[in-house]
């Protein structure tokens, strides 16, 4: 199987040793570098309508880097579109959902399918609409977080309230709800009120046991910084 090694602790590479006759597939335009012993193409993974409701679920390339091994064993180095950690998530007894735009790579062996969520999920969660990306198979993925990233414990009894602009990914095996806000009471003009004062917005509870990783930067209020910056 290609081994994934993240390089470096600020703005890391992805770096990727493939044995011959190994592939892995990326996101497009994620590939820095590659030795001259592998051969990259771009693809659609599962076909036309998985390739466009990937597209539509979490904002995925239409067309993936799809890199082979081909004249004998190789490295390569993939970057994710913007600043921020990654992480290697194992996938096979374990299954995750993905955030919009933050796949970056996967083995061969690893699918992404897409799956319907609940119309509140859908409209409030920022977690990809009315459809989700869920991985399937057996291998790795690769996300990526702007900022740092950790990897969150939830347990029964003990549910994790998150910002959703901060989560990446999360064990589908997880429960997990919208909040517009931190609280369990007040009804919900009391709780869109709190939501509003605090700054919190849109929340994600999530119960049950599982991981969730998540990054410390939220990219929707970066870009509205920088752009008022500019200003």
């Amino acid at each position: 199987m290609p081994v994934f090694t993240v390089t470096g602790d600020v703005d890391p590479f992805l770096h990727v040793a493939l044995a011959k006759g190994e592939t892995i597939y990326c996101e497009s335009d994620a590939m820095v570098m590659m030795e001259a012993t592998l051969d990259l193409k771009g693809k659609m993974k599962g076909g036309l309508g998985s390739a466009l409701m990937r597209t539509f679920a979490n904002g995925e390339s239409f067309f993936q880097q799809h890199i082979e091994a081909v004249r004998g064993n190789g490295d390569c180095l993939l970057s994710p579109t913007l600043p921020g950690a990654m992480q290697i998530v194992d996938v096979g007894p374990n299954n995750y959902i993905i955030s919009d735009g933050a796949f970056v790579a996967a083995s061969a062996k690893v699918d992404l399918k897409v799956r319907t969520q609940s119309v509140g999920n859908a409209l409030f969660a920022q977690s990809g609409g009315f459809f989700v990306t869920e991985t399937s198979g057996s291998g790795q993925v690769v996300v990526s977080g702007f900022g740092s990233m950790s990897a969150l414990d939830v347990e029964p009894g003990k549910d994790a309230i998150i910002d959703n602009a901060h989560v990446v990914c999360w064990d589908s095996t997880l429960r997990y709800e919208i909040s517009v806000t931190t609280g369990n009471s007040g009804g919900f003009l009391g709780n869109l009120v709190n939501s509003q004062t605090s700054g919190e917005g849109v929340v994600l509870r999530f119960s049950g046991r599982g991981k969730v990783y998540v990054c410390s930067r939220n990219r929707a209020a970066f870009k509205a910084w920088a752009q008022q910056g500019a200003r």
